[in-house]
């Protein structure tokens, strides 16, 4: 009996790393090869992009941003990302761009100038969020040199901004104590942005952050504190409600180049999905 358990634990794992690998690209040596959270929160105070300008904001009444994920850049093929600048400049309401993680699928110092140099064509401000792949091959350290924080805030004037870093699909205590301090001391909308989903779509499904204690944490912590929490990695659109908060997982941009469009006005907060 005991065997027989056992093979079909060893047969689950199989399947569990064999989805993994062909549902999202994985490169198993750049995997494992990758920072600590803890070695990254430690430079929390350290910005270089956005620069200081950009790190406070001044929101009016009503306005809009976008929210995307999952780019992917590669080799310095951004697969489309420039024609957003269009859908910017076309409407005078966006005020920002949040990149929701995996920005580049390596993080390879190209790839992440690539993403800044293309970033910098839109006008107006962009947050990026640290995922898996732009900590693959230990290349925190280009991120660290290019970008700076993985776990910042934005005020904005009636809004704020969490960044959080869920680049190892967790977030650890000091990163959930900050924010649930943080989240008392604000005023107006309130939106969280982070890389790995807390919701699937299957039981099975390994693409969530991994600690159920910690998922079952932030939704107590943003209950009837946020808006909305923007989500990527599993590649799949996904929407929830807990709390009175929504939580939307957006789909890849690299093969979808789908990104979302948050409007808010004195009514209240409305998305929609477009396609380039």
């Amino acid at each position: 009996m005991v065997k027989s358990h056992l093979k079909i634990f060893i047969l689950f794992l199989i399947s569990c790393v064999f989805c993994f690998i062909s549902a999202c690209d994985v490169d198993l040596l750049g995997l494992f090869y990758s920072s600590d959270l803890d070695e990254r929160l430690a430079e929390r105070d350290s910005f270089k992009y956005p620069s200081g300008v950009n790190r406070n904001l001044s929101l009016p009444d009503t306005y809009s941003f976008i929210v995307l994920t999952d780019t992917h850049i590669e080799d310095g093929n951004a697969f489309g990302l420039e024609a957003l600048a269009g859908a910017i400049t076309a409407d005078i309401n966006i005020k920002f761009i949040v990149f929701l993680g995996d920005i580049t699928q390596y993080g390879s110092r190209r790839d992440v100038i690539k993403f800044i140099d293309i970033s910098e064509t839109f006008g107006v401000p962009c947050y990026p969020v640290i995922g898996n792949h732009d900590i693959y091959f230990n290349n925190w350290p280009v991120w660290k040199d290019l970008i700076g924080s993985t776990r910042y805030r934005i005020d904005g004037g009636g809004a704020t901004l969490f960044i959080l870093d869920s680049a190892n699909a967790f977030f650890g205590k000091e990163q959930l104590d900050w924010l649930q301090r943080e989240i008392k001391n604000t005023s107006g909308r309130v939106f969280v942005f982070t890389h790995a989903n807390l919701f699937v779509n299957d039981p099975l499904d390994i693409y969530q952050i991994s600690d159920m204690n910690e998922r079952a944490r932030i939704v107590s912590i943003l209950k009837n504190k946020c808006n909305i929490m923007f989500m990527g990695h599993s590649h799949e659109r996904l929407e929830n409600t807990a709390g009175n908060v929504k939580y939307v997982n957006i789909e890849d941009f690299k093969d979808t180049k789908i990104y979302c469009l948050v409007s808010v006005t004195g009514a209240g907060v409305t998305y929609t999905f477009k396609k380039l």
